[in-house]
């Protein structure tokens, strides 16, 4: 993963290219990967977390946020990427995109027509709920 985001970095899409597996390499945009990375400022990458991908493995995952910058705004890539060890060489074989964390409520939520949990004895919609 490490060596796939310095290639981005160094705007070197023949290895981006060299390291997909068959079914990722027959969809790969050329001149739209050179674009978004000559367009782009790289400014770092964290990795998350990876599964299996050991010496041992044929298959393994990592989890990363890449940070850069393009057209003046910075933007972070989260995605879980999938790998295979094919002959030897982990290609990539796919990613999902990571979307935003949902908000969960430490409590429950207050229903409309329960007494307000203020103490005034008013329903919820009628005091505090507005």
């Amino acid at each position: 993963m490490r060596s796939r985001y310095t290639a981005y970095a160094l705007q070197n899409i023949s290895y981006l290219q060299a390291t997909l597996d068959a079914a990722e390499a027959q969809c790969f945009d050329k001149p739209g990967t050179a674009a978004w990375a000559r367009d782009s400022v790289w400014k770092g990458l964290e990795v998350v977390a990876t599964t299996a991908g050991g010496p041992a493995d044929r298959e393994g995952s990592v989890e990363f946020i890449a940070c850069y910058e393009r057209n003046g705004k910075v933007h972070e890539h989260h995605e879980i990427s999938r790998f295979r060890k094919t002959d030897g060489a982990w290609l990539y074989c796919g990613g999902k995109d990571v979307g935003p964390v949902q908000f969960q409520r430490a409590s429950p939520k207050t229903g409309r027509n329960v007494p307000c949990p203020c103490g005034s004895g008013k329903k919820f919609k009628k005091c505090c709920g507005d």
